[in-house]
This record gives C-alpha cells, sequence and structure tokens, in this order.
C-alpha cells in the first residue's frame, strides 16, 4: 500500500545538520541509539531525519481513580487492596494476589519496595493490560448446560473445510481440516467423489480443477486432532457423489478409522438428537441422499471458463476490506427477486425409498443426521415431523428469501430440527456471508470457508469464543420457545431494548514491537483510529469510531460509545483498528467478542490479523459496562 509523506508535525523536531568536521553517519548511529527509547527517528530524503518523541504514556485518569480506591489513597497497593479489586471485579483466574503481584514486578523488572510486595499506579495499569491476568470475557471454560439436544445449540461449522484457497482451483488436503479442528471447529464438510480410476475415493470440488486429497488421509486426520480443542462431538458433512459399491467402502473405512468413537443409533429414525454432552468424544456423521452420479474428472470446466468465473467472484467479493452485508437489507433485495427460490424443484425428497434403494445399505446405516432434499415450496420442507428428526440445507440466497416472508417458520423448524446454511455457488474465492442471517432464526450449522479470512469469518471466530470455545454454544431461550399463542421469535420484530453498553477505549500499544518502524508510514509514527460496534440483530448492529491519534506508537483515545441492544444474547463487540491514510488505510488488527460474555470493568484487549491470527503484543484497553 502506498505510503504518504505527511506534514512535518509540530511534534517533530527541525531536520538535523551534522556540525563540520564530523562522522555524520557515526554520530546519527550514536544519537539514534542513546535515544531508541525516547525518539522515533525518520529518515526524511537524503541527508535529513525526522525525530518524534514517544509520547508519554500517560496513565488514564479512570485507571487512577480505580488505583486510589482500592488502594485507600495510598501511593501502594498491596496483597489485600488487590484481592478486594478482584472480589469485586474479577479477574486472574486461579491466581492469588500474592502471585500477581509477583508475577507484575517481575515482569517490570521491580524489587519490592522495603520488603513488601505491592503495585504503583504504573504497576497497576501493567496489570490491567495483562491478557492472561485480565481478560475480557468471564469464563475461560465451559459453562452452558450441555445435556439438551444437537438442535438447541449453535455449531461451530465449516464448509469445503479440504480446500487450501478458492473454490475453483486451490488444493484440496487435510492440512485445512487439522487447522479448522485446532480452532475449534465441531463440522467437518468432505465432498466425496470416485478417484480417477473408480476403485477408491477422493475429496475434492467436483467438476473443478482442484487437486484432490484420499478420503482415508482426511479421515484418520479427523481422528487424530478431533478433540485436541473440544472434548465435544465432532460431525463429519458428507456431499456424496458415489457408487453404492464405493459407498459400502466409505462405510468400512469409516469403521476401521474411527472404532468405537463412531456414534450411529439402531433405529432408522431419531426422534429427538442426543445431546453434546451424550456425544463427548464421539464422531457422526450427516448427509443427504446422493445426488446424481457426476463425473469428477475427465470432461471437467475448461481452465478459460474457470478463470473467467473466479475473476467474476473476486468482482462480487472483494477482499477481506469489504464491510458484511445488512441482514434486513439481504432479506429485502432476495424478497424482490428470484421468486423461484422459493418454489423451485428441489428434487426427491430424502425419505423416497423408491429414489434411495441404491444407497449401500451399511453405509445408510452409519448416517446419524439425516438430511432430506424437500420437493416443492421451501416453506413446506420448514414443516415438523413429530415422528422423526432431520436436517435441511439452505444456501445463504434460499435463507434470505425464505426469512423475507416465512421467518418464524424458520425458527419453529430450528425447535427440533437441524438446519444448515451454505455459501452462495458465486463465491468462487471463498468469501463469506453475513452469520446473523442464519443465527437469528435459530440456525445451527451456518458453514463457513475457514479460508475465506474477511470481516464475516472474524464474526465466526468471535462468536465462537463463548462457552470456553468448545464449539457449542447454546442458543437463548427465546429462540427455543413456542408462546401460548403459538408464536415464535420474529427477528424482524420490533423489539425493546434490554440493555445498554458501554464501551470506552482508552489506549493501544505494542504495534512498535510487532510491526517495523515504517510498516505504516515511511516518514513517521502512524496515526491510529479505532472503529467498534456491534453485530447482531438489524436493530442492535451499528459501528462507530473515534478520532485519529497522529504521530503515535502508543495511542490514547479515551473515548466512550454507548450501544442500546434488543437481543445481547447473540450479539458480537466488533473491534478494529486502522492506521489513517491519504490513499487508503492501513489495517492495524481486529477482535470480536461476544457481547454476552464480556466481563465488566476496564480490560485488555488482545488484537487479531486478518487471518485470524493473534499479535504477540498488540492489545487494547477498554472498559464495558451493561446499564
Amino acid at each position: 500500500m502506498p505510503k504518504r509523506d505527511k506534514a512535518v508535525s509540530p511534534r517533530a523536531s527541525p531536520p538535523h545538520t551534522p556540525p563540520p568536521g564530523t562522522d555524520s553517519e557515526a554520530e546519527e548511529a550514536d544519537q539514534a541509539g542513546a535515544s531508541a527509547a525516547e525518539m522515533g527517528t525518520y529518515k526524511c530524503c537524503i541527508f535529513f531525519t525526522r525525530r518524534f518523541a514517544l509520547a508519554d504514556t500517560t496513565t488514564p485518569e479512570d485507571v487512577r481513580a480505580l488505583f486510589s480506591r482500592y488502594a485507600g489513597g495510598s501511593p501502594y497497593m498491596l496483597a489485600d487492596d488487590l484481592r478486594r479489586y478482584l472480589a469485586a471485579w474479577g479477574g486472574a483466574d486461579g491466581e492469588v494476589p500474592e502471585q500477581i503481584i509477583d508475577r507484575i514486578l517481575q515482569d517490570r523488572s521491580r524489587t519490592p519496595r522495603f520488603g513488601r510486595p505491592a503495585l504503583t499506579v504504573d504497576d497497576f495499569l501493567h496489570f490491567l493490560f495483562s491478557e492472561d491476568l485480565n481478560p475480557p470475557l468471564r469464563c475461560s471454560k465451559v459453562h452452558q448446560d450441555m445435556n439438551a439436544p444437537l438442535s438447541h445449540y449453535f455449531i461451530y461449522t465449516g464448509h469445503n473445510s479440504y480446500l487450501t484457497g478458492n473454490q475453483l482451483s486451490s488444493d484440496c488436503s487435510d492440512v485445512p481440516i487439522i487447522k479448522a479442528l485446532q480452532i475449534g471447529v465441531r463440522v467437518i464438510e468432505l465432498d466425496i467423489w470416485p478417484n480417477f480410476s473408480k476403485d477408491d475415493i477422493d475429496v475434492l470440488h467436483g467438476r473443478t480443477l482442484t487437486a484432490p486429497v484420499s478420503l482415508i488421509k482426511c479421515l484418520r486426520s479427523i481422528k487424530e486432532y478431533a478433540f485436541v480443542a473440544s472434548p465435544y462431538p465432532v460431525i463429519i458433512t458428507l456431499e456424496d457423489h458415489l457408487t453404492p459399491d464405493l459407498q459400502a467402502k466409505v462405510a468400512k473405512m469409516v469403521l476401521e478409522v474411527f472404532g468405537d468413537i463412531l456414534y450411529y443409533p439402531e433405529s432408522k429414525h431419531l426422534q429427538e438428537f442426543p445431546s453434546p454432552e451424550a456425544l463427548k468424544g464421539r464422531v457422526i456423521l450427516s448427509t443427504k441422499p446422493p445426488k446424481e452420479y457426476l463425473e469428477a474428472k475427465g470432461d471437467t470446466t475448461k481452465e478459460r471458463e474457470i478463470e473467467t468465473q473466479f475473476k467474476k467472484g473476486e468482482r462480487e467479493e472483494a477482499a477481506w476490506g469489504v464491510e458484511v452485508p445488512d441482514i434486513q437489507d439481504e432479506m429485502q433485495v432476495a424478497d424482490r427477486n428470484d421468486d423461484d427460490l422459493l418454489y423451485r424443484e428441489r428434487g426427491a425428497d430424502g425419505d423416497d425409498e423408491k429414489k434411495t434403494k441404491h444407497v449401500a445399505a451399511e453405509y445408510k446405516h452409519l448416517i446419524t443426521i439425516k438430511a432430506g432434499k424437500p420437493k416443492g415450496p421451501l416453506v413446506d420442507a420448514l414443516k415438523n415431523d413429530p415422528d422423526k428428526v432431520r436436517r435441511l440445507s439452505l444456501s445463504e440466497q434460499e435463507l434470505a428469501k425464505v426469512a423475507a416472508r416465512h421467518g418464524p417458520n424458520i425458527v419453529s423448524f430450528t425447535h427440533r430440527n437441524m438446519l444448515r446454511i451454505y455459501p452462495k455457488g458465486t463465491r468462487f474465492n471463498s468469501s463469506n456471508y453475513n452469520p446473523f442471517l442464519g443465527w437469528v432464526h435459530g440456525a445451527q450449522m451456518v458453514a463457513f470457508n475457514m479460508q475465506g479470512h474477511g470481516r464475516a469469518l472474524w464474526l465466526m471466530h468471535g462468536f465462537y469464543k463463548a462457552n470456553g470455545c468448545c464449539g457449542y454454544v447454546k442458543k437463548p431461550d427465546f429462540l427455543m420457545q413456542t408462546c401460548p399463542d403459538g408464536k415464535v421469535f420474529d427477528p424482524k420484530a420490533d423489539l425493546p431494548v434490554k440493555t445498554t453498553l458501554k464501551v470506552k477505549v482508552y489506549m493501544g500499544e505494542g504495534w512498535q514491537k510487532d510491526f517495523k518502524q515504517t510498516h505504516f508510514d515511511t516518514y513517521s509514527p502512524p496515526d491510529f483510529y479505532v472503529k467498534v460496534g456491534i453485530a447482531g440483530v438489524p436493530l442492535d448492529s451499528v459501528m462507530r469510531k473515534t478520532k485519529a491519534v497522529e504521530d503515535s506508537w502508543v495511542p490514547v483515545w479515551e473515548e466512550e460509545f454507548a450501544f442500546p441492544l434488543t437481543v445481547p444474547e447473540i450479539a458480537v463487540l466488533r473491534v478494529e483498528v486502522h492506521e489513517q491514510d491519504v490513499s487508503e488505510d492501513d489495517f492495524g488488527g481486529q477482535t470480536a467478542l461476544p457481547v454476552a460474555e464480556l466481563r465488566p470493568g476496564i480490560r485488555a484487549v488482545p488484537l487479531f490479523d486478518h487471518k485470524g491470527l493473534k499479535f504477540k503484543s498488540v492489545k487494547l484497553l477498554m472498559s464495558f459496562e451493561f446499564a
């Protein structure tokens, strides 16, 4: 990204001209070394440098007041004082005040004054800025009831989990599957096709140029990494394009790889799904009746056609910088267009024995979550069957269309049944959609391309930080209840405000450790600002931003925002840091946090890069208050 040469700031020192008879380079090196901790030195043109005094890390007044309150007006906070603070505000799970003080003093290379371990106000600020001692979320462990049926939970779900990149020409591999499982994803999708010789099974995106990976390799990796991040069940959704003989081979393969950890019921149809607790440490399969057999290789789409499609997808869905679309707008657009999405023929019903008689019996027996393909109007597919539960899959476009007219029907369907939402077919670059379109209607499996980095995926990662990052988040009661008058939750209803979240952004630090000095600007320190807001139902969704703090690696904003919330139970707090630039602003970090699990008080908020990897040092100091 091009950098600008900003006008000389009032804080910048005048160009330095060495006196006659001195070695200018040696002098410059000596001065730079001597002042490294106090000054930021930037080369300007060939002969000049610009120096910027690093802003004093002023302790926010709110922090000073908090310190004084619990230290009783003393300049030192003792262990008993810190104990009272922790009792009131929480933090540092599992560590006692004496240990915390020792850690802070060691981090700051300080020895106890007069042999008594105590914190100064600057030490206290260091404590508040420590993400492990003062995290922003209330609980790092599973704390929700895990004994309800699977249909009562949002489940961390992947789409085309084997792809390393775009949907048309990237490699297929078990590496993305492993990475997904390591961050807590609980639903892995595999598209299975006959291999070239038609005697074994490959995983690939059919009728494209994606290079295949063997099914057995994927299954073995799933078994190895299934429970490294969470003990709760892993669901494998199979997009099946196999002949009956190869289906039988899949059944044998699955049994051999997973053995006793594979769960499948003896009954033909489940009347209620088991709970995550009952399925702890188990793997289960979900699929729909196979499509008509198609060749995966040979007569594939031509490379030129694929390139055209990919470019079209890139134009439609740009990179991570595109803002997440508003779900209300999506439903309105869908309602105006494509009426056939509500009424088009979607194939034969999944329980039509005449249509599924060619499915291998041993394969069919292993499918726990059965997915039918309804025929006729989509709204008819949302009818509940009192004798069995099932899974229904809808594209994001189909969901938007049916939600615009029949939202409560969707919510009612998801009381007992599973609903899976998947990206539209034109997302060739593996981009994603607004997940709240599914969540506000109770959809359990909102399937995402985990390699499709961007704001939508940041929301997905943030949402599943809830409940100890176990990959299962219990749906709020209002999404599971039917009122006496037969009505259910309507996401489009005009809802009252339940609570107001007040967020204050104090300051940030760590960029000078994680980035090169000239990463943001060639000739001066960065000008950071923060965007903060809410993702959730349309009434709650909003973004605000702070002023830009010029020429500072340790920016101090001290700005407060208030967010009235109608559905705080599923809202996500969005935080992004950008560096203001003339042409295009640079990215400085992001995070997303479940509002329902925010810990009130002043907290350290670590930031992540655009791929979702946590920076080593970059973090913000923020406060949260519910009113």
